[in-house]
């Protein structure tokens, strides 16, 4: 899933173009960041706590194991800026580990979630100054000042990378990069292929958490987009194309139906669908031209018991 957050100040205008633009093109579509309301995000928790949602499980074994060698990696007095911060949880286990970080800069584009967050860790982490910041990292990213000589170390949890296409991939990358300087570094979470099994169920399980999720986006529009859509005409769906090595979630129309989005007016045939996320799964090859399209090398990659998923550490070139 991905941990980009919607944000619930003002409506920005831009994203009122991206999701007119995206309902009508041939093949609709709607961007992520529309599942994470309050709502959503609450959704997305539970979604963690699934048997079929092996990628937190996993990601979180790898962090408890090598933390300390991340740690040690970056050196003290390091500054932590995490892309996506979320609930907070797995952010605990790296601040735990450095020695003196200089400070934590949180970025999420979820206002509220930002806000209560911080309010927790500021209580638990007293020594390490936290400069949230209320943004969307998929744009280009402003953060606050940090002490000169302090080592950044980007933090990208929860395999969101595999949310992007792979050159969209590239290009956040190569602006982490710019933002984390010369001799930063960044600890990513990365999917690992596998069989699609085992990727469909967790991306469709058979609690109908993450067909509520999906739905989500769609409540989101009638509420925040002047929007109609009936939700009892819509379908949770998640494919496995195994051509380009993704997951992907849509929305099929279970009738032909029109529908309004901010003014504007839409038509979908029975079938039809509404693509609102794809996850891509990597292995080795495709993991390592990735990273060096995006201006890193891989220094160090660690896996679960399982093999299900990947931490990587990487070094700015």
């Amino acid at each position: 899933m991905t941990a980009a957050r919607a944000c619930s100040i003002a409506v920005d205008g831009r994203f009122r173009e991206e999701i007119l633009a995206g309902l009508a093109r041939p093949q609709k579509e709607l961007p992520p960041k529309l599942f994470y309301d309050a709502a959503g995000a609450a959704l997305f928790e539970r979604i963690c706590e699934l048997d079929e949602y092996y990628l937190t499980r996993a990601e979180l074994s790898i962090l408890r194991t090598h933390a300390a060698e991340i740690a040690d990696h970056v050196g003290p007095g390091a500054a932590l800026v995490e892309y996506g911060s979320g609930a907070g949880v797995k952010v605990r286990l790296l601040l735990d580990a450095m020695s003196a970080p200089a400070a934590y800069v949180p970025v999420d584009i979820s206002r509220e979630q930002l806000v209560d967050v911080v309010g927790v860790l500021a209580r638990e982490y007293r020594h390490v100054s936290i400069r949230p910041v209320c943004a969307d990292y998929t744009l280009p990213l402003t953060i606050p000042d940090l002490p000169r000589r302090a080592r950044r170390l980007g933090f990208f949890p929860g395999s969101t990378i595999g949310n992007f296409h792979p050159a969209e991939a590239a290009a956040f990358l190569r602006r982490v990069r710019r933002v984390l300087g010369r001799d930063g570094a960044f600890v990513i979470g990365i999917d690992r292929r596998k069989s699609p099994r085992v990727v469909r169920a967790a991306y469709d399980d058979r609690h109908g958490v993450t067909a509520a999720f999906n739905l989500n986006a769609l409540r989101r529009l009638n509420r925040e987009f002047e929007a109609d859509f009936d939700l009892e005409a819509f379908a949770h769906r998640a494919r496995w194309n195994g051509r380009v090595g993704r997951v992907e979630m849509h929305l099929q129309s279970l009738s032909s139906q029109t529908f309004r989005v901010a003014g504007e007016h839409f038509t979908m045939k029975q079938g039809e669908t509404i693509w609102t996320e794809s996850s891509y799964k990597y292995d080795v090859d495709r993991l390592r031209r990735l990273v060096i399209d995006g201006g890193f090398r891989i220094a160090q990659l660690w896996t679960d018991v399982k093999q299900l998923f990947w931490v990587a550490l990487l070094q700015v070139t």
